[in-house]
């Protein structure tokens, strides 16, 4: 009864919005058997209609007013956005100009914006230090401490090694390891090992037989793994290498290896089945020797890692090119015939 006598004091157009209201929740409620979704039409719908009726708090149904409230803080502000884009000042300065500024804020982490401002006076380009920070502040948020991880590796690459582990099921799915030991720079494989129980005694002897006669590097990758214990550590202190965990769950800190075992995977252990530890040893030590010394590489520029010799074409182009057999013809290395 109070609310026909509400509708009484109604005039005629804000009743329309009302029941136009009410049907536009209806529509939407008959899209869906689930929960209902909504459009940019319908919010925008939603929130004309909610403006010309008083009592559009009690009209709602679908959505809490909280929600109708927080649609018109975002067209407000997409309103204003709009306009004052549209109002903005054209710039001043050349495209090309913008776009050299953004590729010197993002190839050189360490420049600040007078540094840039350096640079371009070199260059007979004359722009204010606020105009490249207001270019820059979106390429970089904020100002990093120090050199990215992608520079430090390319910077170090031929002092700095990799290891990692590779899990392998067997046919009756018992769990093999794979322990492979990188080269960064030529992408060489120094060691490889198998074994069915990781230890950390087991893994810091694999260390040691990768570095013989104090041949190791300054720097050694690797994950978070338990395996990596303390024995490990010693021996990487006592061969006066520097151990550097990733962070977790950032597979890219050590992506090198990281393509080196899925190209083990796709190449080699995809096409067999597995039956004991020594069978997969036998079998990684044959890929292994493949992917040194015959597998050119794109991160070298289709170089080979080692290439112990050396296939040099003769003067004779008739000369015949020779297929040489790997994994039982899985792959082929090809050579010029003597």
């Amino acid at each position: 009864m109070p609310g026909t006598l509400a509708d009484l004091t109604k005039g005629k157009l804000e009743l329309l919005a009302e029941n136009a209201l009410l049907r536009q929740q209806l529509i939407i409620l008959r899209r869906q058997v689930k929960r209902p979704t909504y459009r940019k039409t319908d919010r925008l719908l939603l929130v004309l209609l909610a403006r010309m009726a008083r009592t559009w708090k009690q009209a709602l149904f679908l959505v809490q007013p909280e929600t109708l409230l927080r649609w018109h803080r975002e067209l407000f502000r997409l309103f204003w956005k709009r306009k004052t884009k549209a109002c903005a000042r054209k710039s001043k300065l050349s495209p090309e100009t913008i776009c050299l500024i953004k590729e010197m804020a993002a190839k050189n982490r360490l420049w600040g914006a007078e540094r840039i401002r350096g640079e371009l006076l070199k260059l007979d380009i004359r722009v204010s230090k606020r105009s490249i920070q207001k270019y820059m502040r979106p390429i970089r948020r904020r100002r990093p401490n120090g050199q990215s991880w992608k520079t430090f590796l390319r910077n170090h690459a031929a002092e700095i090694w990799a290891c990692d582990f590779l899990q392998v099921p067997d046919l009756f799915f018992r769990p093999l390891f794979a322990f492979f030991i990188i080269e960064l720079q030529s992408r060489k494989v120094i060691h490889v090992n198998v074994t069915r129980s990781p230890s950390d005694p087991w893994v810091a002897q694999q260390l040691r037989e990768a570095t013989p006669y104090g041949h190791a590097p300054n720097y050694l990758i690797r994950d978070n793994d338990r395996k990596f214990g303390p024995e490990f550590a010693r021996v990487a202190t006592t061969s006066c290498i520097n151990v550097l965990r990733t962070p977790y769950r950032t597979p890219q800190a050590n992506a090198i290896c990281e393509r080196f075992l899925g190209s083990v995977r796709r190449e080699c252990l995809d096409h067999f089945l597995i039956f004991q530890e020594k069978q997969l040893y036998h079998l990684l030590k044959a890929y292994v020797v493949y992917f040194n010394q015959a597998r050119p590489h794109q991160g070298l520029g289709q170089r080979i890692p080692d290439p112990s010799i050396p296939s040099t074409p003769l003067p004779n182009s008739s000369n015949q090119v020779s297929a040489i057999p790997v994994l039982g013809g899985l792959h082929h290395n090809y050579r010029r015939a003597a």
